[in-house]
């Protein structure tokens, strides 16, 4: 049954790679027929054709989509996921695509042309995607592709599988009972109760159109478990074992295995993996490399001249705050204060007596911030990330907020998604702390390549639109 689950999928995925595929190279002709008299060529010094250009656009396609693959075929998937998925997909083929293009001469990557192609395709694909999204729903919904299931065991773990997979029809499951020594008040009249765990095999025998079984038995219960694994396996039936933790955690958790032995992490980590880890890391050295020898020199030049007028004292302001695994280092900014002795133990208040006029107008427009693209560089923090706190705020808010210190897990950073999402400045109130400490928990296990370029766009729009909380 797996291996034709699997075959299934990757049916499904191929038709779509495939279909998109062509579709970037007839949408690229066309416009080109359309748009005959705009330039876009490029110097094209080894004379390629308008259908050598095509074949190279679709090659460049085909590869990001594979390495994005799709996930719209799966039974249980959100909007934004496929959507997250598309334009991750355009992103990587924007940037292959146009070094190609640029590279060969072909074409000129920053032309009107261009700019209307990716438009258009963009529109194409997520038109196509989600019809067919739509197309396998309403099919689904029409009693066509069913996965039947059957539960074995009544814990909260089961329970919560049950409203996962039977809460919509468009999902194509449908559970037709469960097995317990005695019935369950907590489970619904629409999951009947089928039987003590010793009957599951004699059901499924007289039952032969069971696709999936969710076992939620205790370890101590292995002789009803292994014949029971030993039978589906033997009937094509696929066999889930559910591990019993839901009395005593209750968020989602990471499935991880070394060698042959598997077990579960309390959050799914992304910037665990090195390959994420080398593409953020990648990143960071790349946009503060080029930022800090093109427009730093001048703005240090200009903070320099007015800080010198406005507030005697060092240009920057260097301060401990606790990085990576708590590890401390020296965070720097443009120092927006007049020298004080409370500097390392609060934070800057809405009114604060201790800054100036220029050092209220670095903190609103985030000039402050700037020179910890050093630390960036020096690989101390990253780009996007929870922002650092000072030791002392650390210590205090650790032993008075549960889990604080998981923010520690990966690098802190210059914004941050608690800092886009309404949490930035001072921390009133201890809930405010707990706010911003939710929201860097959440990035933590939702990271990815497209969270922190959405992050960095949120924190430009949000300088120009200006925010209460900059202070």
């Amino acid at each position: 049954m797996k291996d034709k689950l699997l075959s299934y999928n990757r049916l499904a995925s191929t038709f779509v790679i495939l279909t998109e595929t062509l579709l970037s190279g007839l949408l690229f002709l066309l416009l080109g027929r359309l748009m005959d008299g705009m330039h876009w060529r490029g110097m094209q010094t080894d004379g390629a054709t308008d259908l050598q250009i095509m074949l190279t656009l679709m090659l460049c396609y085909s590869l990001c989509a594979v390495h994005s693959g799709v996930v719209l075929h799966r039974r249980k998937i959100h909007s934004f996921q496929i959507l997250m998925r598309v334009f991750q997909n355009l992103f990587l083929f924007t940037l292959l695509g146009g070094l190609v293009l640029t590279l060969g001469h072909y074409a000129d990557v920053c032309s009107l042309f261009m700019l209307a192609y990716l438009c258009l395709l963009s529109l194409c694909l997520l038109s196509f995607r989600f019809g067919l999204r739509f197309l396998i729903r309403l099919y689904r919904r029409w009693k066509g592709n069913l996965r039947l299931v059957v539960l074995v065991g009544s814990t909260g773990n089961n329970l919560e599988i049950y409203h996962e997979i039977a809460g919509s029809e468009e999902t194509g499951y449908v559970v037709v009972g469960y097995f317990e020594e005695s019935p369950n008040p907590a489970f619904p009249d629409e999951c009947p109760y089928l039987g003590r765990p010793d009957e599951v095999t004699d059901y499924l025998a007289g039952h032969e159109d069971i696709h999936y079984l969710f076992c939620c038995l205790p370890s101590r219960d292995s002789d009803i478990i292994v014949p029971l694994i030993d039978y589906c396996e033997n009937h094509v039936v696929h066999f889930f074992s559910v591990p019993n933790v839901r009395n005593y955690l209750h968020h989602r958790m990471s499935f991880n295995i070394v060698g042959n032995v598997p077990y579960l992490g309390l959050r799914p980590d992304p910037l665990s993996w090195p390959g994420n880890r080398l593409l953020k890391r990648i990143f960071d050295i790349v946009v503060s490399s080029v930022f800090l020898c093109t427009l730093f020199p001048v703005i240090l030049i200009v903070v320099a001249i007015i800080t010198g007028f406005t507030m005697p004292g060092p240009l920057f302001f260097r301060q401990k705050r606790n990085g990576l695994n708590g590890k401390e280092f020296y965070c720097y900014k443009f120092r927006s204060m007049k020298v004080n002795k409370d500097a390392d133990r609060l934070q800057a208040t809405e009114n604060d007596p201790r800054k100036t006029r220029w050092g209220n107008i670095m903190r609103k427009t985030n000039i402050d911030e700037l020179p910890q693209f050093i630390n960036v560089l020096l690989g101390d923090m990253s780009l996007v990330g929870p922002r650092p706190h000072m030791l002392l705020h650390t210590q205090e808010y650790s032993r008075l907020i549960n889990k604080y210190m998981v923010r520690h897990f990966v690098k802190p950073g210059i914004t941050g998604w608690s800092q886009v999402t309404g949490f930035r400045g001072e921390t009133k109130e201890l809930k405010d702390m707990e706010g911003r400490i939710r929201g860097d928990i959440w990035y933590l296990e939702h990271w990815s390549f497209m969270l922190d370029l959405y992050i960095i766009y949120k924190t430009v729009a949000n300088i120009f639109k200006g925010e209460k909380n900059a202070y």
